[in-house]
């Protein structure tokens, strides 16, 4: 289950998140919210993409989104984002679980600039009814992120 690699991904860095597991659904910006209690836009949201090279994942508010000529500044490529099964394929999380925690495949994280208005967003942490309450700067030191501006 996405949820233990996780939990080894944070114990094997010496990390002490604790991982908020709900009843209820957290697989939706607005689901996770609710179930949360904090506005969609502290949700972590992590969308795979598709490069021409490799594949990554960029973090950003809950309530973002992408920019497509900023990507493809950033990028040097259209955004491409993966189908569900390729996402399963290649951070080993189901859609509505994805999280840059303990990725299955080596892949890049980035991190919008989104996220830096807040003191503490919620990623998903691999399944669709998880969480982490995690500041953006921690977020970035677990993830070795690097900070892009790719969202509107």
């Amino acid at each position: 289950m996405a949820v233990e690699d996780v939990r080894k991904y944070f114990s094997d860095k010496g990390l002490d998140y604790e991982i908020i597991e709900k009843e209820e659904s957290t697989a939706t910006v607005e689901l996770a919210a609710k179930a949360i209690g904090v506005e969609p836009a502290m949700i972590a949201k992590t969308m795979a993409f598709k490069l021409k090279d490799s594949d990554i994942v960029v973090v950003s508010k809950g309530d973002a989104k992408v920019d497509n000529k900023k990507f493809k500044a950033q990028f040097a490529t259209k955004a491409k984002m993966m189908s569900a099964e390729e996402v399963l394929e290649s951070t080993g999380h189901p859609v509505g679980g994805v999280c840059p925690f303990g990725l299955k495949t080596s892949m890049q994280v980035y991190l919008d600039v989104s996220l830096k208005q807040f003191e503490y967003v919620y990623p998903a942490a691999g399944s669709p009814n998880s969480a982490v309450r995690i500041t953006p700067d921690e977020l970035m030191e677990v993830t070795d992120g690097q900070w892009v501006d790719v969202c509107k």
